[in-house]
């Protein structure tokens, strides 16, 4: 264990998340990105386009492919912004909301299960690291100039 750094524990934890949530989205013929984001549309007003992308921590071109499939697979559609003349609001179809209860049922079942079985200590010392770790990359405490 001292030869792993905390970087390849969080990267080798979420690449074997990922794997999880894809096998699990598999079955319905999607994948943990589209999850990802039909979790990330209100389900009732929907969601700007222009906020989708900075919600889910995504770059606009990756979000752009993963929109243009779920809109032609019948999961969203596209209705101009009534508060934004130029923009569009991503709203559910029905299917689309049927596919985000099960991406929220699968979410809720990993958490429940960890839950389970991770002391309620050791949980809420993880997500306390979590949080050190966000707010130190945030504040650029880690790299405080470009030559490092």
């Amino acid at each position: 264990m001292k030869d792993i750094t905390i970087d390849w524990a969080l990267r080798a934890t979420w690449q074997a998340v990922t794997r999880m949530y894809n096998e699990q989205a598999k079955e319905y013929d999607s994948s943990m990105a589209i999850g990802f984001t039909l979790l990330s549309i209100d389900p009732k007003a929907g969601t700007p386009s222009t906020a989708l992308g900075p919600k889910m921590g995504m770059e606009a071109t990756s979000l752009s492919r993963i929109i243009k499939s779920m809109e032609s697979r019948g999961l969203i559609e596209k209705k101009p912004n009534p508060n934004d003349g130029r923009g569009v609001l991503i709203h559910l179809t029905p299917f689309g909301t049927e596919m985000r209860t099960k991406s929220k049922d699968v979410v809720l079942r990993f958490n429940e299960v960890v839950s389970r079985m991770v002391e309620k200590e050791d949980l809420e010392g993880f997500f306390k690291t979590v949080e050190a770790i966000n707010q130190l990359i945030q504040e650029k405490k880690i790299y405080t100039n470009s030559t490092t």
